[in-house]
């Protein structure tokens, strides 16, 4: 039987207080436990982990210019000085007949809120530059990793044209979905803006010798909103206003163009005008019938999930409010996929702890032996979570496929404590002198265990460029579980294991006859291991040729990252 001398029995230790002090030890995985528990209600869900990649987009638009003209003159000013703003990786630049879009994408991870106000203050500066016709410069910001709205609302409207139906959508149902907490931002997809047109007659334009211009400044001038001032005297004071601004079609007929002597020249007698809607650059369908899209798109990094479980709270109350004829139901909703992923690997976790519990129990052959390493789970996965918060991750597909990898790792070292710890109660041992030795002789190799596995998977969070971002979440999830399990091992585990370990006189039939299959493999693996030191050369020789072929080996295997240099 294996003794223990008195010199390592009397010799102290730091963590001898967790032993001594079960409440110190049960207040510190309390703690772990609701910080774990707390941080679940605040930590993002999200698809994947959260990627600053963002681009600024310049929209200028210079009605009647040439697409060379709008190249020379507005996208090549713009494009030098989008990429003279710091954190800017390149820029790339579309331009039409009218219209210059300029795309200055950033580098990952770059705060596109910083470079959005440094390009805002740059173009102000060449502002002059521009021509006198061209508008002033549109800046968006465009996600680069989600191109598309996470949810499209489809909207069913009767009798209702599509301009009429943009306008009260925009007015009365957009306000209300993007006080949603999380929302960026609300868009109209196949919406049409509405607007006075005005068919310019060649024929009678040349009749009263006018020009297309000379309409334009009449309607420039004419429909513009005054300030008159005010009229004041002792008592009271009274504001001036004009109705100046022209809403309705028949103002617009009315409007005067000319005055040629006594004749006037109304816009009516030279051009037709409708109430219609701007010129329509998208067209939004739906089982082959024309529709318009509401486009939800969350703030990055937000829970997009609680975004959709509100939306379809907010959406059930926006119906009632509509007119009988209108409705709004989801066209597309991209949380649907991500909550069955999701909900399909919290099943696989489950499963796992199963397993694992399976394979424990089995082989302790005592349930209140297993409770120990079983216990390390939900801790170290609790304190796990807790962690991921404090780091600023989200629960993504890949920090859940952590967690489910890191069950099979966090239960070691609580195994290793139980086993010690009863082998020391089956050698006469009272429950605090057992908790006591074992804490005291797995303090190291436990350490030493926890850093060793931590270090493997650490550096993977380290990495650059698209990789390193997606796999960071991972790493140090499963790199901070496996740490957490350490820490519960060598304080919770020993005198948890003192407790439910039984002494050898009250060991189970089960219990017994797994310890003496597992002294039968012990007694045979010891006898192997001593034939074997008789071969110890040839056993160096095999181990180092199987060691040299790994280099052939990867030379020669197929490689799909390879990087061919011309």
């Amino acid at each position: 039987m294996f003794q223990v001398n008195q010199p390592e029995q009397e010799k102290g230790s730091l963590m001898d207080i967790f032993v001594r002090r079960p409440v110190v030890t049960l207040v510190l995985s309390i703690i772990i436990c609701l910080a774990g528990l707390w941080a679940t209600t605040k930590i993002s869900v999200l698809q994947f982990p959260k990627i600053e990649s963002s681009s600024l987009v310049i929209s200028t638009n210079y009605i009647g210019a040439s697409a060379s003209v709008v190249q020379g003159f507005v996208s090549e000013p713009i494009e030098k000085v989008a990429a003279s703003v710091p954190g800017i990786e390149y820029v790339d630049s579309v331009t039409n007949s009218g219209h210059s879009k300029v795309t200055a994408w950033l580098k990952l991870n770059e705060n596109s809120t910083h470079a959005l106000a440094e390009l805002n203050a740059r173009l102000s500066q060449i502002r002059f530059e521009l021509p006198p016709g061209a508008e002033d410069p549109v800046i968006s910001v465009s996600r680069t990793d989600r191109p598309f709205a996470v949810f499209y609302l489809n909207v069913h409207a009767k009798n209702v044209s599509r301009s009429q139906l943009t306008d009260y959508l925009t007015r009365q149902v957009n306000p209300i979905i993007n006080s949603i907490d999380g929302v960026q931002r609300v868009g109209i997809e196949g919406g049409r803006t509405p607007a006075m047109r005005v068919w310019l007659d060649a024929d009678r334009l040349s009749v009263f010798h006018l020009s297309a211009e000379e309409v334009y400044n009449a309607l420039a001038a004419n429909n513009t909103i005054a300030t008159l001032g005010y009229s004041e005297n002792k008592r009271q004071r009274i504001d001036i206003i004009a109705n100046s601004q022209l809403s309705k079609t028949s103002e617009f007929e009315r409007l005067v163009i000319k005055k040629v002597d006594d004749t006037v020249i109304y816009l009516k007698d030279i051009a037709t005008v409708k109430l219609g809607s701007e010129e329509a650059s998208v067209t939004a369908r739906l089982d082959r019938e024309d529709t318009v899209y509401i486009s939800v798109w969350p703030l990055p990094g937000a829970n997009e999930i609680a975004i959709g479980d509100r939306l379809y709270q907010v959406l059930e109350q926006v119906n009632a409010s509509l007119p009988s004829d209108m409705s709004i139901d989801f066209a597309y909703d991209g949380t649907l996929y991500m909550r069955d992923a999701l909900k399909e690997i919290f099943s696989t976790l489950a499963e796992t702890v199963i397993l694992v519990g399976l394979v424990v129990l089995i082989l302790m052959g005592s349930f209140r032996s297993a409770l120990v390493p079983l216990v390390t789970i939900p801790i170290s996965i609790l304190g796990a979570v807790a962690a991921m918060l404090a780091m600023g991750f989200s629960l993504n597909l890949l920090t859940v496929l952590a967690i489910v990898l890191s069950v099979g790792l966090v239960v070691d070292d609580a195994i290793v404590v139980v086993e010690n710890v009863a082998r020391f109660m089956r050698q006469g041992m009272s429950k605090t002198q057992a908790a006591l030795l074992s804490s005291r002789q797995l303090l190291v190799p436990i350490i030493s265990m926890t850093l060793t596995l931590a270090a493997v998977y650490a550096p993977i969070g380290f990495l650059s460029g698209l990789t390193g971002v997606l796999f960071k979440e991972f790493a140090f999830t499963l790199a901070i579980a496996v740490i957490i399990s350490g820490v519960v091992a060598i304080t919770l585990s020993p005198i948890m294991s003192a407790y439910v370990s039984p002494r050898c006189d009250e060991e189970g039939w089960l219990t017994a006859k797994v310890n003496s299959i597992f002294e039968l493999v012990q007694h045979r693996y010891a006898a192997l291991l001593t034939r074997t030191f008789h071969w110890q050369g040839q056993i160096f020789l095999v181990a180092l040729v199987i060691s040299l072929l790994a280099i052939p080996f990867y030379l020669f295997s197929a490689k799909e990252l390879e990087h061919h240099i011309v």
